[in-house]
């Protein structure tokens, strides 16, 4: 597909909700719409195209709320919410950009509003975590809100939203009788934006207290529970399993044994040697200048390991950063999942190339779903097909869950 922004980091955000299609979240004369607003624009630009769509589609859901049309009114909220979600991705960074917090703002008043709005309202909850607390939806099926059903928990990786993830899996786990519950631990959204809390390795002590609030509710099935990650959350998830054991199965969308061993080899494709790549901390300060230079210099990296990276972790320098990446691993611990995993990996994706490795230190637990070019599902994620890649994972997921299978 050409492309559709003219800057290449604003197609791959901008064209990131075309995935959201089938599920309400967006159209795409839409953003089409919006791709020919930014033009040749900045990221500045680019966030103020995105704003402008939220905001015309809110205005749109208030008339419709007045006229007692709550079935558009709930569905162009969602839009809306998505929409504010996709503006502020090219200002990532620490200080965070005053820009950023109020799209945020926005994309949760919206996301709220539509989620409120019909015979079963959702509303916002909060749970007890450490000094803090995490924001979540609890999210019945349709049809089955009194019902005691499985619960598919969705987490994040390193950039989506709870927004996001509602439309990329939520939707269609919703529509097949899954109760969903979706969060943002430490690192993500309001945990990130507005509180600083930055991310952390150790996914099993988040998803732990995720999984105490599940079971306080009477419609949980406490023994179909599903944890589901993707993104950074195709480590997260699993890393989640090796450690908090109520999970009836877990979902790496991509499966990413060691994140820790990408950044190894990043570091290695940098020059770095073998001793340096064991300690980072140890990088002399020539190797980091040069490394930061090689990465400012590529508009791509330098969102990803500076923008993205040094924030979400909470460091300040490209040493901190290999040294935060290399705790990021299942080595040692992997074996100690317990469930079944559920790992899928696009012929494109580089982050999936080791998602053999789940396979072959976890043997049958495993089943290893492949995603292609020839499918229209190649990309990260299956972004060009998450129909395709969210039929084969629940189908999966209804087999594991259903009474009496061992599989």
């Amino acid at each position: 597909m050409g492309l559709l922004f003219h800057d290449h980091l604003h197609d791959e955000f901008g064209t990131w909700p075309l995935a959201y299609i089938p599920y309400g979240g967006a159209d795409f004369g839409e953003i089409a719409a919006v791709a020919r607003r930014v033009g040749d624009g900045d990221d500045g630009d680019f966030h103020t195209a995105w704003i402008e769509a939220g905001d015309r589609l809110v205005t749109e859901a208030e008339s419709c709320a007045a006229a007692g049309h709550d079935n558009s009114a709930r569905e162009l909220f969602l839009r809306a919410s998505a929409y504010y979600a996709t503006a502020y991705h090219p200002l990532y960074g620490s200080p965070v950009d005053p820009r950023l917090l109020t799209a945020f703002g926005k994309q949760r008043a919206a996301f709220d509003a539509g989620l409120a709005i019909g015979d079963t309202p959702v509303t916002p909850s909060r749970i007890p975590f450490e000094d803090t607390t995490l924001p979540a939806y609890l999210i019945p099926a349709p049809g089955h809100e009194n019902s005691v059903r499985p619960l598919i928990v969705f987490t994040n990786g390193y950039d989506a939203t709870i927004t996001d993830m509602y439309f990329a899996s939520a939707v269609a786990a919703l529509r097949r009788g899954y109760h969903c519950l979706l969060f943002d631990g430490p690192g993500q959204g309001e945990m990130l934006y507005e509180q600083n809390v930055p991310l952390r390795p150790d996914w099993e002590v988040v998803v732990r207290a995720v999984i105490d609030h599940a079971v306080a509710s009477p419609i949980i099935d406490p023994e179909r529970i599903v944890l589901s990650g993707w993104s950074l959350g195709g480590h997260l998830a699993p890393r989640a399993a090796s450690g908090e054991h109520r999970l009836a199965a877990v979902v790496a969308d991509p499966g990413q044994w060691s994140v820790a061993a990408g950044a190894r080899a990043l570091g290695a494709a940098f020059g770095l040697p073998p001793e340096v790549l064991d300690d980072p901390l140890s990088m002399s300060a020539q190797d980091a200048e040069a490394i930061m230079s090689a990465v400012q210099a590529d508009p791509a990296l330098r969102w990803k390991l500076v923008s993205r990276g040094f924030w979400v972790h909470g460091v300040s320098d490209i040493r901190e950063l290999f040294a935060a990446l290399d705790e990021y691993t299942l080595d040692g611990i992997g074996e100690r999942i317990s469930c079944p995993v559920v790992v899928t990996a696009a012929e494109n994706d580089p982050l999936a190339r080791g998602a053999g490795v789940f396979g072959d230190r976890l043997g049958d637990k495993v089943t290893l779903l492949r995603f292609t070019d020839a499918e229209g599902a190649g990309e990260h994620c299956e972004m060009t097909n998450r129909t395709l890649l969210n039929r084969r994972v629940l189908d999966r997921l209804d087999e594991i869950l259903a009474p009496g299978s061992h599989t």
